[in-house]
């Protein structure tokens, strides 16, 4: 044995150990993966040796190698017996592969259970530690089910490294075996109050961590809680505590009340800005919480501000996040408290970092009323043009829109200033991602609020001209700018009468461009809405030449785009140009015969040079029924009408419209045959002959390479090469390589207007506000001191300037719905989230332990007049008298149980101290008082009732003879 050790160690002496691998892949940074390989043949074969610390420096190096992304899952089995070593040194090396190599669901996880179960049962403290360690990255549910008691166990020992690595580990435990939080969960609670600060800790931590998705079942713990924030000084512990406050004040709002004075306090007196603000966080929660607009509370709010305020003018870019993000929440219930820092959120519109920038702009949402709408957004405006980045430039126009689009625009008081917003956003922005949205908004205003129409109707006439050209050529890969000419099409057809010169949008309307499809097929159908309404005009006006003009030029303009390669343009051109060639049948006259000259020749002109009146009636009435076509006013439909949409009756929509036919067998015939069942033959026939390939012929590859070039110089979308390259050398050098490279100056905006036409809205404003002030101080000059308490708050921030314009709220819904009509509720929490199964009522096992241990005392210690009382009972005499005590005894429970809720929920941190508002404390006591007196009175009822009883069976008994139960019968 002697030289056999001698031999192990001599050996040792030449074997690579970890730094002598990290080295040579250090130096072998060319090959490393050929050098790893051949190590790993050398920990193969020392793997395969019986000394264990050979075993363990070979585990140690496979570590090594594993973090560098190697797999090393075949050697698991060595790793285990590293594991199982008895030495510190090599089972600290085992259980680190083991937590890095190992998962839950590893095969081999169970042959460690009883060698784990050793090592936490170890009289070394340090084993356990480590046991618990690596068990915590690798445990399954076996070995939860299997180790949770060991694990319990270590909760009570007398060592505090052992106690905290424990509770820490139960944790991973819950995760993996929830059944095991009902009996753990008395002794976590007990840790809470541990003397050791690491214990208390970790219990602090698991608890906050379970609590996070069920904070319900942990409410009976705030007082522990409770005490503890107000005697610690361990901030990371305190900002646990206060996290899960914030959590169970929703459940508890009485609980907010008394969390207000220490928060504060911990604001005031703290100077780590981790903890004020979770100390900031909870206070929102608490004040959302607790009734809406306690006045008692506003100091809280302003400390809250002032102390945020003094995070967003830090330097340190992560507190002037933090600060922002907390200042949204005070947003929600406490406006005012934010709007009065209006200025310092716009300044953090310059800020260098984005996301401080998006988040400014999220506070911007908030902060806007009908007073400081048109202000705010000439910030905004203003602050587009400055902007780098097409990113941001993007989110800005976006919340633009969103800030003044809210709450179907409340704040909005002049619909034409907004839509002269809309106008200028498309002129800033001209390769935003967001021009669907504008669209989308320039129709909803246009059609919900009638008394802009108008105005609507000639900004979008003016936008179909002054477009820009080359705008349409854009994809959407660049922007989606072009989309608002989708818009400018509809509402110029719809809202046709509106418009000062119909003709000349007309023409705008059927001008070649390179438009997309859908849009194009927009431009013909509302040019036909504009024909007929420029023929119905001249139809009232009994001017048949001008109809026929009208006609004429239609056509010429329309032609070109039934040969449109897009489906949806050529139906929508060729159905209007059928439209307007059977008016222009019905237009001709009954002895033409010529058929070849111009329709203006062909009418009628009177003496003076005039029109001629003379309409056909079949062509007046054709124009007619032209007109009722796209008479009426569309309403916006609801967005989920559809889903509301009543099934017809004898619908089935599961049901197959043909059924398929049944497989006779899966071979290729039947295959075959299902393929036919769509096809004929001739078409598969036509199918065959189409795959004939001919190779064409010389000439005829030169055609095609010369169509393919005229082709590819006509199209405009198509990207030509530098022609550069073909030329010779002497020429490609013509020295401009020589020239200077001028910087660009990107200070400078993209676009700049001195004054833009929405800001003429915003000074009208300022007149009219000036004017009212003056008004009012005129006013309080001539009233007494009375008058001016009521003038003055006239003009205070409360009253908002009334809208000009009315929005029409009106929807499109089918019959027999409303919006108010319950739907379907997507459940957000993720079925697989392990905090699902956590979701246990903690206080329905300890009852039922509690009764049980009731019922076990009593059977071991019974009295004798029991047993008298249970021997008389038990005769079949009587029964309906036991029903009814029966039914006496559930209801007592039942009472009993619910006044036990009540003085829970009632003192619950000391509340019985602290009275809520709607009872006083004379109140409380008096009430505490009459209780325990008829507590006291019920029970020398049934003290005397019990006495009467014995009595008379003990009288019963004497005279019967019957001798009295021994105590070893009980």
């Amino acid at each position: 044995m002697a030289l056999k050790k001698v031999k192990g160690n001599f050996e040792r002496m030449f074997d690579k150990n970890l730094t002598d691998l990290v080295r040579g892949i250090r130096n072998n940074k060319d090959n490393e993966a050929k050098y790893i390989a051949q190590c790993i043949e050398e920990i193969k074969l020392e793997l395969r040796q019986d000394n264990i610390n050979v075993k363990c420096n070979a585990v140690s190096k496979l570590t090594y190698i594993q973090m560098l992304g190697y797999d090393i899952s075949w050697a698991g089995f060595n790793i285990i017996e590293v594991m199982s070593s008895s030495k510190f040194t090599c089972k600290r090396v085992g259980y680190l592969a083991a937590s890095q190599c190992f998962h839950p669901d590893s095969e081999l996880l169970m042959l460690t259970t009883n060698m784990v179960r050793k090592d936490l049962n170890s009289q070394n403290q340090y084993d356990a530690g480590v046991a618990l360690s690596g068990l915590s990255c690798f445990i399954s549910a076996d070995l939860s089910r299997d180790l949770a008691n060991d694990i319990m166990t270590l909760m009570s020992s007398t060592k505090p490294y052992l106690r905290m690595k424990a509770v820490l580990m139960m944790y991973k435990v819950f995760l993996r075996y929830p059944e095991a939080l009902k009996p753990a969960f008395p002794k976590l609670k007990e840790k809470l109050e541990d003397p050791d600060p690491g214990v208390q800790s970790a219990a602090v931590n698991v608890i906050c961590e379970l609590a996070r998705k069920n904070p319900k079942n942990y409410l009976s713990l705030a007082p522990i809680f409770f005490k503890l924030m107000t005697t610690s000084t361990n901030n990371w512990m305190l900002i646990k505590i206060i996290k899960l406050f914030g959590a169970l004040t929703p459940l508890e709002p009485r609980l907010g009340k008394k969390l207000i004075e220490p928060l504060t306090n911990l604001i005031h007196s703290t100077s780590a800005m981790s903890l004020l603000y979770e100390c900031i966080n909870t206070v929102i929660a608490v004040l959302i919480s607790i009734s809406s607009g306690m006045p008692n509370h506003s100091a809280s709010i302003q400390l809250c501000v002032q102390k945020l305020r003094i995070l967003i003018e830090d330097s340190d870019q992560n507190l002037k996040y933090l600060g922002l993000l907390a200042m949204s929440k005070i947003l929600k219930t406490h406006p005012k408290s934010v709007q009065a820092h209006k200025d310092l959120i716009l300044a953090c519109l310059d800020d260098k970092d984005e996301s401080i920038r998006l988040r400014a702009l999220d506070l911007l949402y908030g902060m806007v009323s009908k007073k400081n709408l048109m202000e705010i957004v000439k910030r905004l405006l203003g602050h587009m043009e400055r902007a780098e980045g097409s990113t941001y430039r993007d989110e800005l126009l976006y919340k633009v829109i969103e800030i003044c689009s809210q709450g179907s625009y409340q704040y909005v008081i002049n619909f034409e200033w907004y839509l002269t917003v809309l106008v200028e956003l498309i002129q800033l922005e001209a390769n935003s991602k967001h021009g669907s949205v504008i669209a989308t908004q320039l129709l909803d205003v246009a059609i919900r609020v009638q008394a802009v129409r108008e105005f609507a109707v000639t900004e979008m006439a003016t936008l179909l001209n002054n477009f820009p050209a080359n705008a349409a050529h854009w994809d959407a890969s660049n922007g989606t700018m072009n989309e608002v000419l989708y818009a400018a099409g509809w509402i110029v057809g719809e809202f046709s009468s509106f418009l000062v010169d119909p003709e000349d949008t007309l023409k705008s309307l059927l001008k070649p461009r390179q438009l997309p499809d859908h849009i194009q097929a927009v431009y013909i159908h509302n040019a036909l809405k504009l024909m007929t309404r420029m023929l119905m005009r001249s139809l009232e006006a009994e001017n048949s030449r001008d109809i026929v003009r009208l006609c004429n030029l239609f056509v010429d303009k329309v032609t070109p785009f039934v040969s449109s390669g897009n489906i949806e343009v050529q139906e929508r051109s060729s159905s209007a140009l059928i439209v307007i060639q059977m008016l222009q049948e019905e237009l001709k006259p009954v002895n033409g015969a010529e058929g070849e000259r111009d329709l203006l020749d062909d009418l009628p002109s009177t003496e003076n040079g005039g029109i001629s009146t003379d309409i056909p009636p079949a062509a007046a009435q054709l124009i007619r029924d032209f007109s009722t076509l796209f008479a009426g006013d569309l309403n916006p439909v609801a967005p989920k009408a559809q889903k509301k949409v009543p099934l017809p009756e004898g619908l089935d929509l599961h049901k197959w419209i043909n059924t398929p036919p049944e497989l006779s067998s899966p071979s290729s015939e039947g295959e075959d045959d299902m393929g036919e069942l769509f096809v004929t033959n001739s078409e598969v026939q036509g199918r065959a002959d189409r795959k004939k390939y001919v190779e064409p012929t010389g000439e005829e590859l030169e055609k095609m390479r010369e169509a393919r070039k005229m082709e590819q110089n006509n199209n405009p979308h198509y990207l030509k090469g530098a022609t550069r390259n073909s030329l010779p050398m002497k020429i490609r050098n013509d020295g401009c390589d020589d020239i200077p490279i001028a910087e660009i100056a990107l200070e400078v905006p993209l676009t700049v207007h001195s004054t833009k036409r929405s800001d003429k809205y915003l000074m009208e404003d300022q007149k009219t506000e000036k004017q009212k002030k003056k008004k009012t101080k005129i006013v309080k000059k001539s009233r007494k001191s009375k008058h001016k308490i009521n003038y003055s708050s006239s003009g205070s921030d409360s009253d908002e300037p009334k809208q000009l314009h009315v929005v029409n709220t009106l929807i499109e819904m089918p019959e027999g719905a409303s919006l108010s009509e319950p739907e379907d509720v997507d459940q957000t929490m993720d079925p697989n989230d392990p905090h699902r199964a956590l979701d246990i009522d903690l206080e329905v096992p300890n009852r039922e332990a509690e009764e049980m241990q009731s019922k076990r005392d009593g059977k071991k210690q019974p009295s004798k007049t029991s047993n008298l009382i249970v021997q008389h009972d038990e005769k079949p005499t009587n029964s309906s008298s036991k029903k009814v005590k029966k039914d006496k005894s559930e209801k007592s429970r039942k009472k009993e149980g619910k006044s036990h809720k009540n003085n829970e929920s009632h003192d619950l941190l000391g509340f019985s101290q602290q009275v809520p508002e709607d009872l006083g404390e004379k109140g409380e006591k008096t009430k505490r008082k009459k209780e325990g007196k008829k507590k006291k009175a019920d029970k020398e009822k049934s003290t005397e009732s019990s006495k009467k009883k014995l009595e008379l069976k003990l009288g019963y008994e004497e005279a019967a003879g019957i001798s009295t139960p021994s105590k070893e019968f009980a």
